[in-house]
């Protein structure tokens, strides 16, 4: 997702004003911490969009026109190691694993693509009615977020829509759900424009928490433009969350903890 620099400003100072308001004022879910245990660089230039980390490899895909890309990345250096771009039409968006295969999605062209993930050899492409933000998978089908309150689940095969599923937090639809993982039975997500991450029932929509990652980036290494935080993956060998933003200088582990 992008605007413009002027507007991105608006609209995230009104997100966060709102999404403050609507905890205090609600019975909400709990609101978690963190505590960092490792970081990384990261490249700023990456526009990240989407993150996995599947036995020792970590994969991102990235967006902009002309800027979109899947890349497979070395964890401790942030150096690309395999890396395949996007053709300038296409703004890349939310990344899964599903199988042997990773499945990339576009914000507006309504088309996803896949890709043999020993090889990154590009085996097929597939479409969606909406917009395309975040996407995981839980083993057995795909869930793509579109900036609403609605996931989406989606058959592997025919990516028909399986079922929906509306996000609420104490009775209040949680929209701008945008990147994706699915971690122990439930589905994280970042709420684009905020530092928080929703911890969602998958069965029932609702909110089991809230992880508030502010301050993860220290200020003087953001630029305000566009640089929120985007990108959750979980290394289940180490029990660590992985964590980044749009064009961070810093790739995170770290794990949540009670306040």
């Amino acid at each position: 997702m992008r605007l413009p620099p002027v507007l991105l400003a608006a609209l995230l100072l009104l997100a966060g004003v709102s999404c403050r308001t609507e905890r205090r004022a609600t019975d909400s879910a709990p609101v978690e911490g963190y505590e960092v245990l490792s970081s990384w660089p990261h490249d700023p230039q990456a526009f990240t969009q989407g993150l996995v980390y599947h036995q020792g490899h970590l994969y991102e895909g990235t967006g902009l026109n002309g800027q979109s890309s899947l890349r497979e990345v070395e964890l401790e250096t942030g150096r690309v190691l395999r890396r395949v771009n996007l053709e300038s039409q296409y703004f890349g968006e939310g990344l899964a694993l599903h199988g042997d295969k990773l499945y990339q999605l576009t914000w507006r062209s309504n088309v996803g693509f896949i890709y043999d993930v020993k090889t990154f050899t590009p085996v097929g492409r597939f479409s969606y009615d909406t917009e395309g933000w975040g996407l995981t998978s839980d083993g057995t089908s795909l869930i793509l977020s579109d900036g609403t309150s609605v996931l989406r689940f989606l058959d592997p095969t025919t990516f028909k829509v399986q079922r929906t599923l509306k996000v609420t937090d104490a009775g209040r639809e949680v929209s701008r759900l945008n990147e994706l993982e699915y971690i122990h039975g439930e589905i994280y997500a970042n709420q684009w424009g905020s530092d928080f991450i929703a911890r969602i029932d998958p069965a029932t929509g609702h909110l089991k928490a809230w992880i508030d990652l502010s301050g993860l980036l220290p200020p003087a290494q953001r630029t305000g433009n566009e640089d929120v935080l985007n990108g959750i993956a979980y290394d289940e060998a180490n029990n660590r969350l992985l964590v980044t933003g749009k064009n961070w200088s810093r790739l995170f582990a770290l794990r949540a903890v009670s306040r």
